[in-house]
């Protein structure tokens, strides 16, 4: 088998640099305990010494001699990050080294100028000085104890302008100690044969320079949407250690998505990458040989879609519906040839089976749909048409009929559920809406704040009942929300559970101005599952009503509540 790549997770360094992440401590202590779930190597929990929250996160994750530390890891161990000593400063002598040091992290990962002109623009000091403070810096370390990582700052930049100063300095620091020696694209602007190149070349320096046993590594930004690419090229080149971060998040455009490179290493070249023994890493050659036997390419990859789900949530940020892999849509297919195909085999449409890494198929039903599409459709939500075959041709021609008025059901699954189910005639009905009308008051003294008064009514008959309840909200749909919700929790509490969690409205027709039709979706969550309904009308509080209403069904439905028939 191949040898292993060790997969370095910098979600809570490097990833936390994106625009609109703030991680309180909570955050990583539990992103650091999926990431050790999930079978990571290394997770570098940021700059201890320099930046005082990640100095306290150390602390309460590894603990002190005062307290024990809050995550016993099983997979992974922690790297502190940090720069080498400052010009003229011994590394004994650097207060930002000894941060490092008193982090008690395991391995420390230093980055270091490889680009000369960053030696003298940024460090304001010669090349010479710079070789010192690395060489210094890592030997130091290592006599503490300490696995040392190189992380080569701006490495393919500086080779392409000086082609022998950025590898004199993984010479140095591979001498001194370093385990590995991380290439960094820093600006995210190579391309895939470039880093290949690259490293293939410092692989080949390092073996004739007797240095042999250092690792490299490679660090790749999305600048040019190649991060994934490059990471996966430097793999083929010789690169046996991969940074990056999960979903991809990170400044700028992000860092390479770490979910994606480990799927790819696992699945398309084989090689075992998550769930690697901790004790493999420092093996003897005859040690890696026999653990190697026992790893699976596949291990950690089941559940792949949960891990990048559950750190969206806790960085808060929508999941990317598109991300390869992990992504809601990676095996969404809509149109009705893929369909066709899929209900003979769906590996003609797919490149792998979405179960190996935790994902779903799932058929989008549109105007491109056919027959196929509608009867997959059915099948995964569990309705049987076997019985009336002409119920497909039904259900296709409302679909068509319903799309060309606005409707969208390849991102409302619950709405095309109930379509399906009123076509089938299987539809349950929980009440029946008698009239609804919500309006808005604004008095003079409200302008300066922009605060309205929002009122609804709804009159609904549940069972025996005649209900007419009136609801108050910060707009007429939350009102329409509040009153319709009202109505109903005296017979089915569970929609005390529902919560809207996102609201989207589209003009349809742009050219009619203010007669133009409006769409509405719904997502909402009864703290399990998600489910979306769309609405169509001639405004947006008509649409609203639609979509909002769908989705108190759709969730009555699958909470089983008892239905009027």
């Amino acid at each position: 088998m191949s040898e292993p790549i060790e997969i370095y997770d910098t979600t809570l360094r490097d990833g936390a640099q994106q625009e609109g992440i703030a991680l309180s401590i909570q955050d990583k202590l539990r992103i650091a305990a999926l990431l050790d779930d999930l079978g990571v190597a290394v997770i570098e929990g940021g700059w201890p010494g320099a930046i005082p929250k990640d100095t306290e996160f150390f602390a309460r994750a590894l603990g002190t001699p005062e307290a024990p530390g809050e995550l016993k890891l099983k997979n992974a161990i922690f790297s502190a990050f940090g720069s080498t000593c400052k010009a003229g400063v011994s590394a004994e002598d650097d207060t930002q080294v000894k941060g490092l040091l008193d982090s008690g992290a395991p391995m420390i990962t230093l980055v270091a100028k490889s680009d000369v002109r960053h030696v003298e623009k940024a460090l304001k000091t010669d090349n010479a000085e710079n070789l010192r403070m690395v060489r210094d810096t890592v030997a130091y370390l290592v006599s503490q104890g300490r696995r040392v990582v190189l992380d080569a700052e701006h490495y393919f930049d500086g080779l392409a302008f000086d082609p022998q100063y950025g590898l004199e300095v993984l010479v140095e620091a591979g001498r001194a100690g370093a385990e590995t020696v991380t290439l960094c694209d820093t600006n995210g602007g190579n391309l895939p044969s470039s880093i290949a190149e690259v490293v293939s070349k410092t692989r080949a320096h390092l073996d004739a320079n007797g240095l042999g046993h250092v690792r490299v590594g490679i660090h790749c930004h999305n600048d040019t949407g190649c991060a994934v690419a490059n990471s996966i090229a430097a793999v083929e080149a010789g690169a046996v250690q991969v940074q990056g971060v999960v979903n991809g998040y990170g400044e700028r455009t992000g860092n390479a998505d770490l979910l994606t490179c480990a799927a790819n290493i696992q699945i398309k070249l084989k090689r075992p990458g998550l769930h690697v023994p901790p004790s493999y890493w420092q093996a003897s050659p005859q040690e890696k040989a026999q653990i190697q036997e026992g790893l699976n390419p596949q291990a950690g990859l089941a559940e792949l879609s949960r891990y990048s789900n559950a750190i969206a949530e806790i960085v808060n940020i929508s999941p990317g519906r598109r991300a390869a892999y992990v992504g809601a849509s990676a095996f969404a297919h809509k149109a009705g040839l893929h369909a066709s195909a899929i209900r003979v085999d769906p590996d003609l449409y797919q490149h792998i089976d979405p179960a190996l890494v935790g994902n779903d198929m799932r058929m989008l039903v549109s105007e491109m749909a056919g027959r196929a599409s509608v009867e997959l459709k059915a099948r995964e939500m569990g309705i049987d048409f076997s019985h009336d075959p002409d119920l497909i041709s039904v259900t296709v021609a409302a679909v068509k009929e319903r799309e060309a008025r606005g409707y969208t059901y390849d991102a409302a699954d619950a709405s095309f559920e109930l379509l399906m189910r009123y076509c089938g005639k299987t539809l349950p009905i929980f009440y029946e809406v008698e009239s609804w009308r919500a309006s808005v008051q604004a008095r003079a003294d409200m302008t300066l704040t922009g605060e309205t008064e929002a009122e609804a009514t709804v009159k609904i008959l549940i069972k025996d009942k005649r209900l007419v309840i009136t609801g108050e909200g910060n707009g007429p749909v939350n009102a329409l929300d509040h009153a319709l919700r009202d109505a109903l929790k005296g017979t089915y509490p569970h929609v005390e559970d529902f919560e809207l969690v996102d609201y989207k409205v589209r003009i349809l027709d742009e050219d009619s101005g203010t007669e133009s039709h409006v769409r509405v979706l719904i997502t909402t969550t009864d703290g399990e599952k998600l489910w979306t309904t769309v609405g169509i009308g001639t405004d947006v509080i008509e649409a609203s009503w639609e979509a909002l209403s769908d989705s108190m069904t759709w969730g009555l439905m699958k909470a089983r509540a008892e239905a009027l028939g």
